[in-house]
């Protein structure tokens, strides 16, 4: 396959851009004439017009659309090598990154200044905030990039996977020394907390039991927050299913107990996602990978 210039790769990222060939043809130093004729190039290396043109307007076609992100990031990459080419030092880049609040405390800070020592050009800025909300940042560009194990179907974000993240179902010994909690009809006797109703943790327990309606809580607490969740469920006031890493140690010390053994719980993984025409996707990646090197802990 002949691939395009970077020359017309410029011509059409500008004529897409201003919608004008003129227009165009002056950003980049060209005749109309010898701009028509990029266009036309890579119009017939393509197979396809990239552009509907009329006497009125110019308008991308749907291939035209389809390519134009990609092309951007050939242009923005060509870019980046000949700067790395000019200067012996990386040029600095600044990054938001967004998380939720636990796995942002627990995991994220403590990252930093390992972060900064293998990539002292990144600066990381830090933002929190709940799934959704995460997301819509991203697809808004208030971010650059999230790191979560929210679901999503937009075809515009990409993504590198971190880390596997695995849940258990909790409650503390006191709260089922008063109440027994051992087959899914005892739920009738606990109250469930959880994140809220639109993102419930608890799915991740019902989903391989056989759907939500088996298990009929005495009552709902929504609480907003995995660390609220602890909290509670470490004070008796309730039960639920927690990010493992979060509950690891208490386990461990007793301090809480595992429900319904037998259960295999649904598992998600932690993912570093990014708007697909960023053309940081080599940064995102080395970024990506230095977090695969710090275990959740």
């Amino acid at each position: 396959m002949l691939l395009p210039s970077l020359e017309n790769l410029a011509c059409f990222e500008a004529a897409a851009r201003t919608l004008n060939f003129r227009t165009a043809a002056r950003a980049v130093a060209l005749s109309p004439a010898a701009f028509g004729q990029r266009i036309k190039q890579i119009e017939e290396q393509v197979g396809a017009p990239l552009f509907e043109r009329t006497t009125r307007r110019v308008q991308l076609t749907p291939l035209g659309l389809a390519m134009l992100p990609r092309a951007r990031q050939c242009l923005a990459m060509a870019e980046d090598c000949l700067r790395s080419a000019m200067s012996p030092a990386p040029a600095p880049v600044e990054l938001t990154l967004g998380t939720r609040f636990e796995l942002g405390m627990s995991w994220l800070v403590p990252q930093l200044g390992k972060l900064t020592r293998r990539r002292p050009e990144v600066t990381l800025h830090l933002y929190f905030g709940a799934s959704d909300d995460l997301l819509r940042r991203l697809h808004d560009r208030s971010v650059d990039c999230v790191v979560t194990s929210a679901r999503w179907s937009a075809a515009s974000l990409a993504a590198e996977t971190l880390h596997e993240e695995r849940y258990a179902f909790v409650a503390s010994p006191k709260l089922l020394q008063r109440e027994e909690f051992s087959r899914p009809e005892h739920a009738a006797r606990h109250c469930l907390l959880d994140i809220d109703a639109t993102m419930p943790l608890f799915r991740y327990l019902a989903d391989p039991m056989g759907g939500v309606g088996r298990f009929a809580f005495a009552r709902h607490r929504w609480v907003g927050l995995g660390a609220a969740m602890k909290t509670l469920v470490l004070a008796g006031e309730g039960v639920a299913v927690l990010p493992l890493h979060m509950v690891a140690a208490d386990l461990r010390s007793g301090k809480l107990k595992r429900l319904l053994r037998s259960a295999v719980l649904a598992r998600d993984s932690f993912r570093l996602v990014y708007r697909r025409d960023d053309p940081r996707g080599a940064l995102y990646a080395k970024l990506a990978e230095s977090l695969r090197a710090a275990p959740i802990q």
